[in-house]
């Protein structure tokens, strides 16, 4: 059974390319994936069989081999040091709150300076 690399795959479109550890480019539609998936990132390691479609080589029968690597999951940073960085928000936030609690809302430089923050942070712990 052939192996291969997804070149990449369109799921809006419903298909996409895998290339062939022989060099071929085959054709993937989303039918052959297997039941549960509905799309395949770049880099996934695929095996498959091969039928003559109206325009080329087709892949049938798709079994993931080895799921691409995950880019956020690569850089995300270690637990501990998140954890650090949410106290620190805590903090920050606690300060925010005096604020509000006597009336004042932060200062347009502080407010954007505490939403950046937050959405750095945000973006952290979502990775």
């Amino acid at each position: 059974m052939p192996s291969g690399k997804v070149k990449f795959f369109d799921a809006d479109k419903g298909f996409g390319f895998v290339s062939g550890d022989d060099g071929q480019d085959v054709f993937l539609h989303v039918n052959a994936l297997p039941a549960g998936v509905e799309t395949l990132k770049g880099g996934t390691r695929v095996e498959y069989s091969v039928a003559d479609g109206r325009r080329g080589a087709q892949a049938l029968s798709v079994k993931v081999l080895d799921p691409a690597p995950s880019l956020s999951e690569r850089h995300r940073k270690p637990a501990d040091d998140m954890s650090v960085i949410v106290e620190d928000v805590i903090k920050l936030l606690d300060g925010v709150s005096s604020s509000l609690h006597k009336g004042r809302y932060p200062d347009k430089a502080q407010a954007a300076k505490v939403a950046a923050v937050l959405r750095a942070v945000a973006d952290d712990i979502e990775a």
